[in-house]
């Protein structure tokens, strides 16, 4: 790690001279390379290069749109992410972004045979975005030529070779580099080489078991090198191997693993007065996975720490919805507490109605808001959001069924909606089933709120990592003075007033560790140990140093005589202060 600060000090240093007062002179952006070997599995390189030539081209005298910001600008003009743009459009982009110059290209994979590793031969292309022409090279004869940068290496050497096309563009714009081409490409070799090509066997092999090895062993590797480091992009990968294979646990730790190196990396630009330069899409693809499972659990509460910080940086009508079911699912599984279970119905409302914002003929969406309205008891919204999602389906027996119920409140006359519902919902006994329950509790338990979780492979569509504005949070003053006032409320006994005052930091402070850690031990000395355990995790999950959050769930699981998950919690305190009294 030191070493490559050093490079990029160098860098810095050579350029500041060569380039003293001058201001950037052009804006480049750079695109995905095509892949055009038929591969799909090899798509992953495309997204590679962009990312990290987008980092490489960072010098004085020229100005990158980063690759996040390049994604919004796509999704403002709605073009697809998922598929790459024609020059046109991508020309249209690049007006976007104000860039003067755009980096495109493709590249063929020759998979590995024999003895012989995969190779890869890239063609990288310079446009001159106002001209809309190729950036073009006078010879001394006075001819004029357009020179690709092509390549032909081993799979492997990928990052050498990113950093090569990097000098490449670079000395092509400008002769006067003031730096070498293995300044840039030792640049670029952010991974360790063993590291890396660990990395690149595990994304080439299909069996599940070869797969973890090669990822687990990446991550040795990696560490080996940089002890306090963590390679996010095997541990990423490992964190989808194991979710696959439902081993939730496993998965959870390893996409752990990509939240904790994110958040060192944006706490080490903090510390240098630098902007952040971090993977932005692995922090957002991994937290809303974690959220996922968590979820999928029944760990509502958590599920909702981890995912609602990640509201903005994710597509509305997916990730809106889904927080606004969740809340509404923790509403109902609150049995103990009411005001509790009134709040998160509310919040459910609230975040659907977000969702039904950004897409208003999302009819999933509109679903979910109706339900959650009929809950509330608003019938009349409801029967109106209903009514237009059975204008879209006419199929819908559970619209339907909530549509009778909700007419029959108003006094209306809900006999036809009845009748369709019993019609559409005899598959199963559903009607009968859903009756049942309406009938001993006037409850709709049996009906489920609908979300559609995107797949991997459209991840890409949905994160938008708009980082490139920290969102607006309290003064550190005005922060720790709440934390004050819920510690001392906590410390006297007043729980509810604590509680009312973390309530007001986590609104704002959704990543709030220590919120987290007084709210568990306020369910803890209300004898509520799930709740306790959930915020307890939840605080480790934003801040892994926090002693007491280990030491309690490590008395908690030792008091339930779960002896290995008490010697794991400990074991965590240990590494943490081995001199703590209470570990």
């Amino acid at each position: 790690m030191l070493r490559k600060v050093l490079i990029f000090s160098v860098i810095s240093l050579f350029a500041a001279t060569a380039f003293a007062q001058s201001k950037a002179t052009d804006v480049v952006m750079v695109l995905p390379f095509e892949n055009t070997s038929n591969k799909p599995e090899f798509n992953w390189v495309g997204e590679s290069f962009a990312m990290s030539i987008s980092e490489l081209l960072r010098v004085p005298t020229l100005e990158v749109v980063s690759n996040s910001e390049r994604k919004v600008l796509q999704q403002k003009l709605r073009i697809p992410l998922t598929s790459l743009p024609s020059l046109a459009t991508s020309l249209k982009l690049a007006r976007a972004g104000n860039a003067t110059l755009l980096i495109t290209g493709y590249y063929t994979i020759v998979p590995a045979e024999g003895d012989m590793a995969a190779t890869i031969n890239v063609t990288t292309k310079i446009v001159r975005v106002n001209e809309g022409r190729f950036l073009t090279e006078d010879l001394p004869d006075g001819r004029r030529i357009t020179r690709d940068i092509t390549l032909n290496d081993a799979l492997g050497n990928l990052q050498t070779m990113q950093g090569q096309i990097a000098y490449q563009i670079l000395y092509q714009r400008d002769k006067a580099l003031p730096f070498s081409q293995n300044t840039l490409i030792e640049a670029a070799s952010k991974v360790p080489s063993r590291a890396f090509e660990a990395y690149i066997k595990g994304l080439l092999t299909s069996s599940p078991e070869l797969r973890e090895n090669f990822f687990r062993n990446a991550m040795r590797l990696y560490t080996e090198t940089q002890p306090d480091g963590t390679f996010a992009d095997a541990a990423l990968e490992l964190g989808h191997l194991y979710l696959g294979q439902k081993k939730y646990n496993e998965s959870v730790d390893a996409f752990e693993r990509v939240v904790n190196a994110h958040t060192q990396c944006r706490e080490k630009a903090r510390g240098d007065n630098r902007i952040a330069q971090c993977n932005d899409e692995s922090f957002a693809e991994a937290s809303f996975y974690i959220g996922v499972i968590r979820w999928e659990q029944g760990n509502y509460e958590q599920a909702l720490a981890v995912l609602q910080p990640l509201a903005d940086d994710l597509r509305l009508t997916s990730v809106y919805n889904m927080l606004g079911a969740i809340a509404v699912q923790a509403s109902r599984a609150e049995k103990k507490n009411p005001a509790r279970a009134a709040a998160l119905l509310t919040q459910g409302e609230e975040l659907l109605k977000k969702a039904l914002e950004s897409a208003p003929e999302d009819r999933t969406v509109r679903f979910n808001l109706a339900i959650t309205e009929f809950l509330n008891g608003n019938y009349i919204d409801s029967t109106a959001n209903l009514k237009q999602v059975i204008d879209a389906n006419k199929n819908d027996g559970d619209a339907y069924y909530v549509l009778a119920k909700a007419q029959n409140e108003l006094k209306q006359d809900g006999s036809e909606s009845d009748a369709n519902a019993r019609r559409l919902l005899t598959m199963g006994n559903r009607y009968a089933n859903f009756e049942k329950e309406w009938l001993k509790s006037k409850t709709l338990g049996e009906l489920n709120l609908r979300v559609e979780q995107p797949q991997r492979k459209d991840f890409v569509s949905v994160v938008l990592s708009k980082r490139t504005a920290e969102p607006v949070r309290p003064t550190t003053n005005e922060t720790d003075n709440l934390l004050i006032k819920a510690r001392t409320a906590f410390k006297n006994g007043d729980d509810d007033e604590a509680m009312a005052t973390i309530r007001r930091v986590l609104a704002s402070e959704p990543m709030s560790a220590e919120s987290y850690l007084i709210l568990g031990k306020i369910h803890l000395r209300r004898a509520d140990r799930e709740q306790a355990m959930s915020a307890f995790k939840t605080a480790i999950f934003w801040d892994n140093r926090l002693i007491d959050a280990h030491v309690a769930l490590g008395k908690i699981f030792l008091e339930r005589g779960d002896c290995l998950q008490a010697k794991t919690y400990a074991a965590s305190a240990l590494e943490i202060d081995k001199d703590n009294v209470e570990v």
